[in-house]
């Protein structure tokens, strides 16, 4: 038996700081949180959807390891993401519709509380 080096594990990858990743993301958290305290909407939207996209990328890339897989993997997620926005909007025009022939409003109430009993 030998128990010489091979240097099979040459390529692996050394471990990102966690910790440095958690401190971004609690300050991007903190970041949404008082985002919408600015009293902008649409700068309120845009900030709130950036910082989620940024989240959600840092999380996949150092907690997913997906930031040392081959390149295809972002292009599955990416086409994934892809396919995701293209099923949303085209079936958004149906779902979003409040008017036609075949659109009833069905008024919901609450039901009368009973007096009376168990």
């Amino acid at each position: 038996m030998s128990h010489a080096n091979t240097n099979e594990h040459a390529t692996e990858h050394s471990h990102p700081n966690y910790f440095k990743i958690w401190m971004a993301l609690v300050a991007l958290l903190i970041a949404s949180v008082l985002g919408p305290m600015i009293g902008i909407p649409w700068l309120t939207l845009i900030t709130a959807f950036g910082i989620a996209i940024i989240k959600a990328l840092m999380v996949a890339a150092y907690f997913m390891h997906l930031n040392v897989e081959k390149k295809y993997i972002w292009y599955i997620l990416l086409g994934c993401l892809a396919l995701m926005i293209f099923f949303f909007f085209a079936i958004a025009p149906d779902i979003m519709n409040h008017s036609g022939t075949n659109w009833h409003f069905i008024e919901v109430t609450q039901p009368a509380p009973s007096h009376g009993g168990h």
